[in-house]
């Protein structure tokens, strides 16, 4: 049987290759796509793709995190499981008619989505495909290479498909049909995993579905709040910036944003774990560790800006090269914001806590943006800067409540 420092190993390996996956295709297809695309026409695809983060962060609604706390603690009791599989899946499909709604009434009033109408719709079919995919449940009993098995096959096929058939813009609406077909592909695969478990989907009364979106609402408004600092960034830029700063900004963000999947992995390997035994002394050792990682890898993004973003998106995105290294405070600072957050305060029921912190800071960029536009100052540069400004007060909300909570967790002598 194997140890929880072997256990939290595994998770961390699974989760970076899946993780380093999500850095290197994005990264193959961005070169590709900024290519046969106009600067316009891949600003349509990133604005997109942002949108698609908040239909995504609707139909999940916390349940990453209630869901995988929910399994664990169902242990390897079939019944129960089944029951939690069917309850959220339901839950789901009902969020997802409601974020469908929503993206209609968005479509009709933002012209950028009106002249990319079918584009939109059809981007909406990966989140919404993602509820058969059931990553909460695989989190829940720790085995990541599941998880990490159904991204290569769902984004590989797509990456695949996309060099074989998009070959000019006039092929746009092809980008978000080739994600289809990779997710219909992994959730064929995953659940015949399912299937394999003895796990059966169950009829589900009503009154539990009601109570398992209240138990998850906490951890949604948590999630809302944070996707605040990213995809409300975005859909501002494309209202009031131009389709280049459009263009710029989303490929600055995508480099951001692979950066930033590299702290996941770190981040949900720590999170069963830090549920099960609460020790803090474990959490240090592996931000210890990966401290030097960030450092040098912020040097590199800082003199290679120009070099990254020739090789990434050609000459046409050169000049973004001052924005990705004004970004360079964030990557820092989000770094340790993440792991003081759902990881090590989640882990001690600290809920509350971990939700404050971010609306908090969620609030405070909003209206941080607002008085960018009203005193028209709104541009990249500010953008980044007030991001940076923010993270920087959530990472010291959530490092000063770990500090105040700090008896909560073992030591390595009270776990023995």
């Amino acid at each position: 049987m194997k140890s929880n420092k072997q256990k939290v190993t595994n998770n961390i390996v699974m989760l970076y290759i899946m993780n380093a996956t999500q850095l290197l295709l994005p990264l193959v297809t961005l070169p590709y796509l900024t290519r046969v695309l106009s600067v316009e026409g891949y600003g349509v695809v990133s604005y997109v793709k942002s949108l698609m983060v908040y239909v995504t962060l609707i139909i999940e609604f916390g349940y990453i995190l209630s869901g995988t706390k929910e399994v664990l603690e169902a242990k390897n009791d079939k019944d129960k499981l089944s029951y939690i599989i069917s309850k959220i899946t339901l839950s789901k499909i009902i969020l997802s008619a409601f974020a469908f709604i929503v993206l209609l009434i968005m479509i009709m009033t933002i012209p950028l989505l009106k002249r990319y109408t079918l584009f939109t719709i059809l981007s909406f079919f990966t989140p919404f495909l993602s509820i058969f995919i059931y990553d909460y449940f695989f989190r829940g009993i720790e085995k990541m290479q599941i998880i990490t098995m159904r991204y290569l096959i769902m984004r590989g096929t797509a990456t695949i498909l996309t060099f074989v058939f998009v070959k000019n813009e006039s092929q746009l609406n092809l980008i978000p049909l080739l994600d289809i077909i990779g997710s219909l592909i992994a959730i064929v695969w995953v659940n015949f995993e399912i299937r394999n478990m003895d796990i059966k989907f169950e009829i589900v009364k009503m009154k539990d579905i009601l109570k398992s979106l209240t138990t998850s609402f906490t951890y949604f408004i948590s999630n809302v709040a944070s996707t605040a600092f990213g995809a409300l960034n975005t859909l501002l830029v494309g209202i009031y910036l131009s389709p280049r700063d459009v263009a710029y900004w989303g490929v600055v963000m995508s480099l951001v944003g692979a950066v930033q999947t590299m702290y996941s992995p770190i981040s949900d390997g720590i999170y069963p774990r830090m549920i099960a035994t609460k020790s803090l002394d474990l959490f240090f050792r592996i931000v210890l560790f990966f401290i030097p990682l960030l450092l040098v890898g912020s040097l590199i993004t800082y003199f290679g800006a120009h070099i990254i973003l020739l090789i990434i998106g050609g000459k046409k995105y050169v000049m973004a090269y001052l924005y990705l290294q004004q970004s360079i405070p964030l990557l820092i600072i989000s770094f340790f914001s993440i792991l003081f957050g759902w990881p090590l305060l989640g882990a001690i029921n600290k809920i509350k806590e971990v939700t404050f912190s971010t609306v908090s800071t969620a609030i405070l960029q909003t209206v941080g943006l607002f008085l960018l536009i009203v005193l028209n100052m709104f541009s990249i540069t500010s953008i980044l800067l007030l991001r940076s400004v923010t993270e920087l007060f959530m990472a010291l909300v959530r490092i000063s409540f770990v500090y105040k909570y700090r008896k909560s967790f073992k030591t390595e002598i009270e776990r023995a």
